[in-house]
């Protein structure tokens, strides 16, 4: 393992933002030798901070700059300290700079990512046991860095998430291969422009040595496809090579099954065991984002308690509605804390027989009122799932997707997603 980088960086070193990202970097720093003397906690509104103004920052002449992604680089501040001689790097290169054997993936799209990410992460981990799963999906890649400098055995494969945040500043990181999932507009608070914001996503490209895989239904995949400095191969769940495990896939929606084509995909092109396909039909999905829950006594769960959107409703309405029959029903869970949404969008849903609405929480009424759709109406969610549970039969949906937030009877949508889940599963045991 060649710790050269990270010994060679000049002191003092600023870690700045000081969310996982970079307290991940400060564990890091610190294993690899570095003195809490050495290191400056900049934030501008953390109170774990030392310094907190950009200004006081400039005068302590930091040498070194390891950067959160949430920061961009085109700061005053910090185009002031890249004149003034100082190194800027991020969390990902300071992890990035011990990698010796392991193989990286990288995962980047404007949606879908954290579901390919885990997707390919279920994969590896069912045949090597120190694989490592994260980046922007919720483990810092400094995390496993610490764990190796620690003496811990290597991964022989590492899936990174990686948002165009991180991939703006990762000149370490050297992928295996990479997937783009989907492109369309995003982040334009940070980019001037939609052109700036993909060619910062296919940044992704110019650090893959392999092939980049990309889905075939994202029609700007294709479009600006010649900004691509690696290899490039489109996919989608028409056109990859491992059809026969759609059946078998336990993810919900035809967005879903264009996610586990490009993992599938890539299982294939680095030549991973037959097992590693078992495990990603069997993946239910990121939590409270169409979960599939179980099946109990025949009727389908799906928790989308993160849904608290009307076209997240409308995205989940229909993926779920996918494999109905006309005999079958989708009981459809809505309300919750309004935010002053338009729920008139849902008034398409009126023309599907199967669905049937079911009201619940504060807004319950206001969004039968403005949806016009019919249904029953109950004051608390536990009311509302219970119902369900009463009028549900073997090979109907239920489906938690409520436009609302969760603030009128729960903390997040955390709380009201686990509260959905423990009372579907408690009826499994009765």
């Amino acid at each position: 393992m060649n710790t050269g980088y990270l010994k060679n960086l000049k002191t003092p070193i600023v870690i700045a933002g000081l969310g996982k990202s970079g307290n991940s970097a400060i564990s890091l720093l610190l294993a690899a030798g570095f003195q809490k003397e050495q290191l400056i906690l900049f934030d501008e509104k953390s109170p774990q901070a030392k310094v907190s103004d950009p200004e006081k920052l400039l005068q302590l002449k930091p040498q070194t700059a390891v950067v959160s992604p949430g920061i961009p680089l085109s700061a005053r501040w910090l185009q002031q300290l890249k004149t003034d001689g100082c190194h800027i790097t991020s969390e990902i290169s300071l992890a990035a700079s011990l990698i010796t054997t392991e193989k990286i993936i990288g995962v980047t799209g404007s949606v879908g990512k954290s579901t390919v990410t885990s997707l390919l992460g279920a994969a590896v981990v069912s045949f090597d046991p120190h694989a490592f799963v994260g980046g922007n999906l919720g483990i810092p890649f400094s995390d496993y860095a610490v764990k190796k400098l620690q003496g811990e055995m290597p991964a022989s494969w590492i899936i990174l998430e990686l948002s165009s945040y991180q991939l703006e500043n990762c000149k370490n990181l050297q992928l295996e291969h990479s997937i783009i999932t989907f492109l369309s507009a995003n982040h334009l608070e940070r980019y001037r422009s939609l052109e700036e914001y993909y060619s910062t996503k296919f940044i992704i490209t110019d650090i893959t040595k392999g092939v980049c895989i990309m889905n075939k239904t994202s029609a700007d995949c294709e479009n600006y496809a010649n900004l691509s400095r690696s290899k490039v191969s489109f996919v989608n769940s028409n056109y990859f090579s491992k059809k026969e495990f759609l059946n078998d896939l336990t993810l919900i929606g035809s967005h879903n099954k264009d996610n586990f084509s490009l993992a599938a995909e890539m299982a294939v092109l680095c030549r991973w065991p037959v097992a590693s396909f078992a495990a990603m039909t069997a993946y239910k999905g990121l939590s409270h984002r169409l979960e599939h829950v179980g099946t109990v006594r025949g009727v389908t769960y799906v928790n989308d308690s993160k849904a608290t959107a009307m076209d997240s409703v409308l995205v989940a309405t229909k993926g779920c509605l996918e494999g109905l029959t006309s005999e079958n029903k989708l009981f459809l869970l809505l309300g919750g804390k309004d935010k002053n949404l338009p729920w008139e969008q849902l008034a398409v849903l009126a023309s599907n027989e199967i669905i049937t609405p079911v009201f619940f929480g504060q807004c319950g009424p206001l969004a039968k009122e403005k949806t016009e759709l019919s249904g029953e109406c109950f004051e608390h969610l536990g009311s509302a799932i219970q119902y369900c549970q009463r009028r549900a039969k073997g090979g109907d949906v239920v489906l938690l997707s409520p436009g609302g937030t969760s603030l009128d009877e729960f903390k997040n949508f955390e709380e009201r997603g686990d509260f959905f889940k423990t009372l579907v599963l408690s009826e499994q045991k009765n």
